[in-house]
């Protein structure tokens, strides 16, 4: 370990907690040798992120709301005048309304969707515009999604199409950016027992059906999305754009649960 981003700088948002896929993938970057500043929300999320960000060594800390255009604009002048440039970018923003997450779809409010889409989807345009302006030699531009955006998951609901739109973004994106030899995929994980993923209905259920189903019999871990990341942001992701990778134990292949798992077997 240790080199494989040896000399190159980049930014984590959305870093919650120590089990969080952000931070998953930012050790396993600052293991292979990246520096990196990090982004988070308010003082709570602050104080949580200090002592994990002091860990690999870590003293740019941006307090940055994505809903406002000072604050983006703050925390990316202080990157600028931090380091110049940056070589990437991981974005693991997203937000709905918990409350509509269960029950059906089809009662999404209109102010939950124009939120969920704008901090899920909208936020890594806005991100790309402005992380693109830091990177003149080229670099890579990585977020998050979830199978849920294709095939109806339960309880996903509005965050399903708020995915969805993430993707289509991360394809928009790719070809825009591609000629500044900058690239941008996505990661879809499997179900994590994260802050985030705590917040769906039903998530014990959902971790617990993929671990039994999925081809490898097992879910994805944060070391394995944390090696996905580092893959993509190393000069081996060259020729990488537009993907959205998957790491969920071959889970997305099925059509149907293992025979071992259907009812009256």
């Amino acid at each position: 370990m240790a080199e494989l981003l040896k000399g190159k700088r980049g930014v984590v948002m959305g870093v919650a907690n120590d089990r969080s896929i952000a931070w998953g993938i930012a050790r396993a970057m600052a293991a292979e040798g990246a520096e990196l500043a990090f982004t988070y929300q308010g003082e709570a999320f602050g104080k949580r992120l200090a002592p994990l960000a002091a860990s690999v060594g870590s003293d740019i800390l941006l307090d940055t709301d994505v809903m406002r255009d000072d604050s983006m604009d703050a925390a990316f002048a202080r990157l600028k005048e931090e380091w110049g440039s940056i070589d990437f970018l991981v974005h693991a923003i997203a937000y709905s309304d918990k409350t509509e997450l269960a029950g059906r779809f089809i009662n999404t409010t209109r102010d939950n969707f124009r939120n969920s889409l704008t901090i899920s989807c909208y936020s890594f345009i806005d991100v790309a515009k402005r992380a693109a302006e830091l990177m003149p030699e080229g670099g890579t531009l990585m977020t998050l999604t979830y199978q849920g955006s294709n095939a109806v998951t339960p309880y996903y609901n509005v965050m399903g199409v708020a995915k969805a739109a993430l993707e289509s973004a991360v394809r928009y994106l790719a070809n825009d950016l591609g000629p500044q030899k900058i690239r941008v995929n996505a990661i879809s994980p499997g179900p994590m027992k994260t802050l985030a993923g705590s917040a769906i209905a039903g998530a014990r259920n959902t971790f617990r059906h993929t671990e039994m189903n999925a081809p490898l019999r097992a879910n994805a871990t944060l070391d394995s999305i944390g090696g996905t990341a580092v893959y993509l942001a190393s000069d081996y992701g060259a020729m990488t754009s537009g993907e959205i990778i998957r790491v969920d134990g071959g889970y997305h292949v099925l059509g149907m649960p293992q025979p071992e798992n259907m009812h009256g077997h």
